[in-house]
């Protein structure tokens, strides 16, 4: 069904949340209708600041918002649904707009196969009713589902719309793109050129597939990386967990400004350690690009700065190859804890693979170059 039908079915004015490729025409059309506007349509840090957000709009205004996310979003937000909006506490009723990624039967990435299986069932344990949207849902079906859930939210409950993949469309185009000239793609070619047998723990989406892909081209073992095909936003912890235990050897973080966003209290984590063997990379386009391009905060905020706040003794922010180079080779030589900030580009190559590894190979195969180190 077109999306513009679907907001005009739910007929809320304040949408709030995590951008997701199945709900790609829905964060589209906000982009088109609102923008990033304070007032209607915001994008958070995570799903569980998205449903504070949206808790905050409820208690300010007596209305119903609306949190959009991915079905991985739901382990962000159980705690704010169960200890906030639960009617058994302040009673605040939210609607979800839910893609569902790992839908049984329907080919997925690994990472989401797992949470597909258990994406409704997890609605039902937190008492949130769901209507599954499909490709065959007509708009008559979403009234009628709408009318019921109107009943439920009067009485301080949430309701969800699971949305399937195709299951909604939008007919309008939203280009996104900043001024940023760097290339993700060849950024991570530089670091692998420097850091060499080093391991790197690379964060979700497109950032592992284009490490992996180089590591093809180069002829190159995959068992240097670990890549965080999933868990977006906890790389950088995984990478800490590593560098600890293996204080002798150089360990890197390839990271981006929306998983660097989504878990920020990491980075004060990794500050108090001063894990002097740890370098972490934040690849900045201020987009979720892996899901569609929609922006982040993070051209308004000064990561740098913040690093340094938490307790990085290195920084570097740069947005040339010469400058990324200078920064990267210092980094391997320094015996600091180090962030580099990369301004880039948005974009990524039409023909982009992905892993041919499973992600029990990769595991295996990072956990065994790890016992060879010190």
């Amino acid at each position: 069904m077109e999306v513009e039908k679907l907001v005009e079915i739910i007929g809320s004015d304040y949408y709030v949340g995590v951008p997701d490729s199945q709900l790609k025409p829905l964060c589209n059309y906000l982009m088109n209708t609102y923008g990033i506007d304070k007032n209607h349509h915001v994008i958070p840090a995570n799903e569980g600041n998205a449903t504070a957000l949206a808790a905050g709009y409820h208690l300010a205004t007596g209305k119903v918002p609306v949190v959009y996310m991915q079905n991985s979003g739901e382990g962000n937000i159980i705690n704010p649904v169960a200890s906030l909006l639960n009617d058994k506490v302040y009673a605040i009723p939210v609607i979800f707009v839910i893609g569902w990624r790992g839908e049984p039967g329907i080919h997925d990435e690994p990472q989401h196969i797992y949470q597909g299986e258990v994406t409704v069932k997890l609605l039902d344990d937190m008492d949130i009713e769901s209507f599954v949207v499909d490709k065959e849902t007509t708009e008559a079906d979403v009234s009628q589902a709408m009318e019921g859930f109107r009943e439920v939210l009067k009485k301080g409950k949430s309701v969800a719309f699971v949305v399937k993949k195709g299951a909604i469309t939008y007919d309008e185009k939203v280009v996104y793109a900043n001024d940023n000239p760097l290339v993700r793609e060849e950024i991570i070619r530089h670091i692998v050129e420097v850091t060499g047998e080093d391991p790197i723990v690379s964060t979700t989406g497109k950032a592992s597939r284009e490490l992996f892909e180089i590591r093809e081209q180069n002829g190159q073992s995959h068992k240097y990386d670990f890549l965080t095909v999933g868990s977006m936003g906890h790389a950088s912890s995984i990478a800490l967990g590593v560098a600890i235990q293996k204080p002798r050897s150089k360990i890197w973080i390839v990271d981006g400004d929306g998983a660097m966003l989504m878990h920020m209290g990491s980075l004060a984590v990794l500050g108090s350690t001063k894990q002097n063997n740890l370098v972490h990379i934040v690849i900045n386009n201020s987009a979720h690009e892996t899901v569609g391009g929609m922006p982040t905060v993070t051209e308004k905020i000064d990561v740098v700065a913040i690093a340094k706040a938490c307790g990085y003794e290195e920084t570097y922010s740069v947005s040339a190859y010469a400058e990324l180079d200078e920064a990267l080779k210092a980094a391997k030589e320094s015996d600091v804890l180090t962030l580099i900030e990369v301004k880039c580009g948005i974009g990524a190559r039409e023909d982009l693979g992905r892993p041919t590894t499973t992600a029990l190979e990769n595991k295996e195969m990072f956990m065994n170059y790890l016992k060879e180190l010190r």
